[in-house]
């Protein structure tokens, strides 16, 4: 039987991990082509919410709206490599997540904070395509360099 490359999660994981998230101004997004089922990706910004939830502020216009509104099965990779080195040698953490479409009348509530990690989206937050989405993780694979793999529950992200 082959040994698993994972290691037991310890709180330096979970550290590293929830650290990746704070830093994060941006992510890249999986989701399914709502027309194909085919695997599509793209790049948001990112920022946590008031409760630790992954956010972002998405307009109606991209396709990863319309594949979240079909499906909202969805997973974030966060992690940016420094400008030089190997990007394979950084930490990096995909996380796996259901996308649920804030209310309008809750879009208030999350403003403020989303401006203070975004302010550029000053420009397009009030227009009326764009609604914020916040992100409920199920889980995380956090790799923090060559060989040292975790994988991470959603209270371990919390």
């Amino acid at each position: 039987m082959a040994k698993t490359p994972v290691r037991p999660t310890d709180d330096a994981a979970r550290a590293l991990a929830r650290s990746l998230m704070t830093a994060a101004r941006f992510a890249a997004l999986g989701v399914l082509h709502p027309d194909t089922g085919a695997p599509f990706v793209s790049r948001i910004a990112f920022a946590l919410g008031g409760d630790g939830l992954p956010i972002s502020l998405i307009s109606t216009l991209s396709l990863h709206t319309r594949a979240l509104q079909s499906n909202p099965v969805c997973s974030l990779l966060v992690g940016e490599p420094p400008a030089t080195g190997d990007a394979l040698a950084f930490a990096r953490l995909s996380l796996t997540a259901t996308a649920d479409f804030v209310a309008p009348e809750a879009k208030a509530e999350l403003r403020d904070l989303y401006l203070k990690a975004q302010p550029k989206a000053q420009l397009y937050i009030d227009f009326t395509d764009f609604s914020f989405v916040r992100f409920r993780v199920i889980s995380g694979a956090l790799i923090a360099g060559f060989g040292r793999a975790y994988e991470l529950s959603a209270a371990d992200l919390a």
